[in-house]
């Protein structure tokens, strides 16, 4: 069984921060990594356009240089993979974590190859990979999908898009530019105040002119193979439909934490337990990174505000290490 100082789990950009920051100690680690190289980036749009700078994107002092001072995906893609493969970052790709468990002091991980031991684990999975489901009738038909990438493949169709923040408006008027007829179906009163600023005006522009339909206080009730069911203000409505997308967000893997002993809040935000000034949970030697320690509060963590996630956390193992 290999044994290494630390092993991280998540190769997005807050993961490999962390074995920058760990390499650069002069520390034994790993990463380990479910999917591809910075898997969430990789199943963004595909010309996703960053709220951050370039500049407050970088990782490890290495320059991010952009066309344009917001980055798009391909270019994110292009610097992340970069930092990892000249940095020769020690990384496992396609390998998931299963269970950690803790024993005479340290960890054993067990992945879907084979176990380590460490001392440290860092927990970066950010929170992408699970959608908030919407627990209605039709949901899992197969027109019905929880990711936007290409709005080239609804041309000429009826789209209804759920939600009301960047993800769904992106999706709303990509997908009418290519030719969809498109409706939103919002649950508040309009369009979210967390939307990019370039943006917000955009989407409330083909809203008040009639280019997207949008129902507002209005909630999805049930989806069928050419028809869906929403409840507005003024009843239930049907509308003939192609495609649901369903963007209503994502959440950690509440359910890995909690197997790995971490304690999340009782109330609705599921917030894990974690000293701030250290990153390390209620799990000694168990530390969280990135966007993983907001709970269902998806919106608080970014790149730029938790890079430095990876210099407390290898700091504080330096400190109780020797």
């Amino acid at each position: 069984m290999e044994t290494y100082d630390i092993l991280i789990i998540g190769a997005g950009p807050i993961g490999l921060a962390c074995g920058l920051a760990a390499q650069k100690a002069g520390l034994n680690y790993l990463i380990i990594e479910k999917g591809c190289l910075t898997n969430s980036l990789y199943n963004y749009p595909l010309y996703m356009t960053f709220f951050s700078t370039s500049e407050k994107l970088e990782i490890g002092g290495v320059p991010f240089v952009s066309i344009s001072a917001k980055p798009i995906r391909p270019e994110a893609l292009e610097y992340y993979r970069r930092v990892a493969v000249s940095n020769h970052l020690n990384t496992h790709l396609f390998e998931a974590v299963e269970t950690i468990k803790q024993t005479n002091g340290s960890y054993t991980v067990t992945t879907t190859n084979t176990s380590y031991t460490t001392k440290h684990v860092i927990i970066a999975t950010g929170f992408y990979d699970i959608p908030n489901m919407l627990n209605i009738p039709g949901e899992h038909l197969p027109k019905v999908n929880h990711y936007y990438k290409d709005p080239h493949f609804y041309a000429m169709q009826k789209v209804l898009v759920i939600g009301a923040n960047n993800s769904s408006v992106d999706a709303a008027l990509e997908t009418y530019r290519k030719g969809a007829a498109v409706t939103m179906v919002i649950r508040e009163e309009g369009i979210g105040k967390r939307v990019k600023y370039w943006v917000k005006p955009d989407i409330e522009n083909r809203i008040s002119e009639g280019s997207i339909k949008a129902y507002t206080h209005s909630t999805v009730q049930a989806i069928r193979e050419h028809e869906v069911d929403i409840l507005t203000p003024d009843g239930i409505i049907t509308l003939e439909n192609d495609f649901v997308l369903a963007l209503t967000g994502y959440q950690p893997n509440f359910s890995f934490l909690e197997k790995a002993g971490i304690k999340l809040s009782e109330d609705e935000k599921k917030h894990p337990s974690y000293n701030p000034d250290t990153m390390e949970t209620n799990m000694p030697g168990i530390y969280l990174a990135g966007v993983v320690c907001g709970g269902m509060d998806t919106h608080v963590w970014f790149i730029e505000n938790s890079r430095d996630h990876a210099d407390k956390i290898i700091a504080h193992i330096k400190a109780t290490r020797y």
